[in-house]
């Protein structure tokens, strides 16, 4: 269920209305739904730009259709419109639109892998920079992957022992070890390249 003020329904229908087209309605949309970069798009929708498998929610003078595949990650969400002396602000608060932390009985991969997406993918994107899980063995060593401005870094050994190994073996008692399976000489644009990491080490 989507609630939604009377202030945002008198927005969106003042919004509609100065576009002058019958029937016209306001589509909503969960983009990147289920990861840390997940956001809120709304946009005009005629009649005719409906792919049939949307949900309406009935506002005063004009439809609201939910994106099919948007309705879980949009489930609770209010959107309210707030006045001020400036002017006005919309907002659109999702509680669920990053997906669910893995429940008690979700496997080691799970776990490692959202606390990927949510807590350290968020910190290492400021460089351009992107980890993937490669591989959980046996003994509970993780094997990741660096992508991006992370793939050759200079600082990727410390970006390692420091941040994501403490992080997950915080939150994921069952890891043992984490390593890196990157091949950090192919990387093509580093945030630090491995010399300046050296002569910065040295200084």
């Amino acid at each position: 269920m989507i609630n939604i003020s009377e202030r945002a329904q008198q927005h969106f229908l003042k919004l509609i209305q100065q576009q002058g087209i019958d029937g016209l309605g306001i589509r909503l949309r969960a983009v990147k739904a289920g990861t840390p970069a997940a956001d809120c798009q709304l946009e005009f929708c005629e009649p005719a730009d409906l792919a049939g498998d949307e949900w309406t929610v009935e506002c005063r003078g004009f439809p609201l259709y939910v994106d099919a595949a948007s309705v879980p990650f949009l489930d609770a969400a209010d959107i309210d419109y707030e006045t001020s002396a400036t002017g006005g602000q919309l907002t659109i608060r999702a509680p669920r639109i990053k997906g669910d932390a893995p429940g008690e009985g979700a496997s080691v991969v799970e776990r490692v892998r959202y606390v990927i997406e949510t807590e350290i993918n968020p910190r290492v994107a400021s460089h351009g920079g992107r980890i993937s899980l490669e591989e959980i063995t046996a003994e509970g060593v993780v094997l990741l992957r660096f992508g991006g401005g992370c793939h050759g870094c200079g600082m990727a050994d410390v970006t390692l022992k420091h941040g994501v190994e403490k992080t997950l073996r915080e939150r994921i008692p069952e890891i043992t070890a984490v390593r890196d399976a990157t091949d950090h000489a192919s990387g093509s644009n580093p945030y630090f390249s491995r010399s300046a990491a050296g002569k910065s080490a040295l200084a």
